[in-house]
């Protein structure tokens, strides 16, 4: 018997949002955009997900538009910022090194083709950025964006999302919160952030689909040309049976911080279990954690190798972020925490709210086969 403990690299598809795309597969694969009754009922599918995710989100469903997934929306984010200006000089980007790759990697980006100067906040060893650091940056120099995650994709760690709100708002900067891997896991603050980041497989539904939710006025720019698609601000014909999907995940992750609650105390039991196996085993990231989250570092032992290990006997973990994976580079959130050595040597188990206690006692079964090998 396998058991799933990757959670934060996807989620596996909710069994009625199967049902429900399939059924759609059948009716509504015509083009959103065509005018004629296989169009409209194509482009009502699309419009009920653009709904429920607005309820989610608690905002109007004229300020969704639906992306490919996170990775496209926080690149609209942080690309809109600085397109839709024009700045004497290069205005600030506010981040830290601990965000998602299509985070930083855009950061690096737009600094290396001028538009923007991108400040980088030092992180605390608990795994959160350093608020005096953030008080400090957009205290002296104009700021135009400033970036921060919800909730750390591998650590699990709750980032300061309130505070930087106000800090922005009182020195006129803008915020993107990436929320990606927060939706149907912990409540987050509807209020927080002129725009903010979903992806469907992280909460249930399918991949492939996504949205990036804006506060009215908050200027958006295309990456892409082509049709007037999602306002023109994401041009390509919207999938209708992804988005039927979406439409039954968004609405089953409405209650999910309540089921993943419940989670927190699985959790803990396999920390717990997993720390007592091996003198030196210790958590990253002490600060408060999302429910569902357990990153260890485990000493001498490569977490790859470990992974692989641990796959062998039936567990899936990781050792990264997904959108790292296949690289031999360190992760770049426990280096900006911790430095080489430890980056180097941890995994990372997140759980699901279908996750049980039998699959607790696998896991750690699997952990002590390993460990008694090596």
């Amino acid at each position: 018997m396998r058991v799933y403990l990757d959670w934060n690299a996807t989620t596996p598809p909710l069994p009625e949002a199967v049902v429900a795309m399939t059924a759609a597969a059948a009716d509504s694969w015509g083009n959103p955009a065509s005018i004629h009754t296989h169009g409209r009922a194509a482009r009502a599918r699309v419009e009920d997900a653009r709904e429920a995710v607005a309820a989610l989100a608690k905002v109007d469903a004229r300020d969704v538009v639906l992306t490919s997934g996170g990775t496209e929306a926080n690149n609209l984010a942080l690309r809109s910022a600085f397109y839709a200006v024009k700045a004497s000089g290069a205005p600030a980007l506010v981040t830290s090194r601990m965000e998602h790759p299509s985070i930083t990697r855009v950061a690096q980006a737009l600094e290396a083709e001028g538009l923007a100067r991108v400040v980088w906040l030092r992180v605390t060893p608990d795994g959160a950025i350093d608020l005096d650091d953030a008080k400090l940056a957009l205290s002296s120099q104009p700021v135009r964006l400033v970036a921060l995650q919800a909730v750390n994709h591998e650590t699990g760690v709750l980032q300061p999302v309130p505070e930087v709100a106000r800090l922005a708002r009182e020195h006129g900067a803008l915020l993107h919160v990436d929320a990606v891997q927060g939706w149907g896991k912990v409540l987050l603050g509807e209020s927080d952030g002129d725009s903010r980041s979903l992806a469907a497989h992280k909460m249930r539904g399918p991949k492939g689909l996504g949205a990036l939710l804006t506060r009215p006025g908050t200027p958006l720019v295309p990456l892409l040309l082509g049709g007037a698609q999602e306002r023109g601000m994401r041009p390509g014909t919207v999938d209708p049976v992804a988005s039927v999907g979406l439409a039954v995940a968004a609405r089953h992750a409405v209650s999910g911080p309540e089921r993943y609650a419940a989670v927190e105390a699985l959790r803990d039991e396999l920390q717990r279990l997993l720390c007592a196996l091996r003198p030196g085993i210790e958590v990253n990231g002490a600060g408060p954690r999302a429910p569902h989250v357990l990153n260890l570092f485990v000493p001498d032992f490569p977490g790859p190798e470990l992974v692989a290990a641990l796959d062998l006997e039936g567990l899936s973990v990781s050792s990264g972020s997904a959108c790292s994976a296949g690289t031999s580079e360190p992760s770049p959130v426990l280096l900006a925490m911790h430095g080489e050595a430890r980056a180097r040597c941890s995994v990372r188990l997140s759980l699901g709210d279908i996750t049980t206690r039998a699959d607790i006692e696998l896991a750690v079964a699997a952990f002590e086969r390993v460990f008694a090998r090596s």
